[in-house]
C-alpha cells in the first residue's frame, strides 16, 4: 500500500515524464509513448514507469533505446523537479502491455 506521499510523487514524476517523452517522439514520426503507471518504493529511491508504446511492434527496440538513456532522462527529470525533490530517484522503465492483452482477450471473446 502506497502513501499519500508516494503517489504524489509518481503523479509528478508521471506528468514530468510524459513531457520529456512528448519532446522526443516530436523528432520521430509515427511514435508514441506514454506514461501508464509510475510506482515509487517506499524510500523514494527508485521510480518504476510502466510505458504504453504505440505502435507495440517497436516497443522492444524503443524500450531498450529509453533504457540506454536512462541517465540522461533522469537529468532532464531532475532539472524539471528541482525544487520539487531532494533526490531524484532511480529510474525503472518497463512495457506496459495491458492495452495488447485487452485487445487479445477481445479478439478472443468475439471467435
Amino acid at each position: 500500500m502506497e502513501t499519500t506521499r508516494q503517489n504524489k510523487i509518481a503523479r509528478l514524476i508521471q506528468k514530468d515524464l510524459a513531457t520529456i517523452f512528448q519532446a522526443q517522439t516530436r523528432k520521430t514520426h509515427g511514435v508514441l509513448i506514454s506514461v501508464s503507471v509510475v510506482r515509487i518504493s517506499p524510500d523514494l529511491s527508485v521510480a518504476k514507469v510502466y510505458l504504453s508504446i504505440f505502435p507495440s511492434a517497436r516497443a522492444k527496440e524503443l524500450i531498450d533505446n529509453i533504457n540506454a538513456q536512462t541517465s540522461q532522462i533522469r537529468y532532464e527529470l531532475g532539472c524539471l523537479e528541482r525544487h520539487q525533490l531532494r533526490i531524484i530517484p532511480e529510474l525503472k522503465f518497463f512495457i506496459d502491455d495491458s492495452l495488447d492483452y485487452i485487445d487479445n482477450i477481445d479478439n478472443l471473446l468475439k471467435r
